[in-house]
């Protein structure tokens, strides 16, 4: 496949790499090798930080999921959480689909509309250490339900209808 045609290529490249710096003159080996090994450096860096982008790109669509999910829970249109959470329809949307990166205001304003904590958006976004060692912020038990990816929407109605009902705030 693919893999093995660039690891082919990369070796050769290295083997002409190598040869060049053997061939040299005495006194243009250490420039040229360190000139190598400034390349290779930097591609290893661009791969890292390639999969740190994408990481990244997958937390935010994970925000926006959990977001989505929430304001389904809520039964919440997408128009009706954008005008509470005061931002427009197009951008709560490409928020949920995981295309912009919202500001902490925004988040806080999403939460608000959807009665759920900011700092439970804040660590799902990475914004905030989720566990920062103060556990005055564990979740309630209609937060956790409501935080549960294992559940969905109907069940998760169904968990706080119940709950709410011993309570007697049903």
């Amino acid at each position: 496949g693919t893999g093995v045609v660039h690891i082919i290529t990369v070796m050769a490249v290295l083997q002409a790499v190598v040869a060049g710096i053997v061939e040299a003159a005495p006194a243009q080996r250490g420039a040229k090798f360190i000139a190598f090994a400034g390349m290779i450096v930097h591609d290893v860096e661009d791969h890292f930080d390639s999969g740190r982008v994408k990481t990244q790109e997958r937390s935010w669509k994970a925000v926006g999921e959990f977001i989505r999910s929430q304001r389904r829970l809520a039964d919440l249109s997408l128009r009706q959480l954008s005008a509470l959470a005061q931002v427009s329809n197009p951008y709560l949307s490409q928020i949920e689909r995981g295309i912009h990166k919202p500001s902490a205001d925004v988040l806080k304003g999403i939460a608000d509309a959807l009665h759920i904590s900011a700092e439970t958006l804040y660590a799902r976004a990475g914004l905030l250490n989720e566990d920062g060692g103060d556990h005055r912020d564990t979740p309630t038990v209609e937060q956790a339900i409501r935080m549960d990816a294992g559940l969905t929407t109907e069940q998760k109605k169904a968990l706080i209808r119940v709950y709410k009902s011993f309570l007697g705030s049903a």
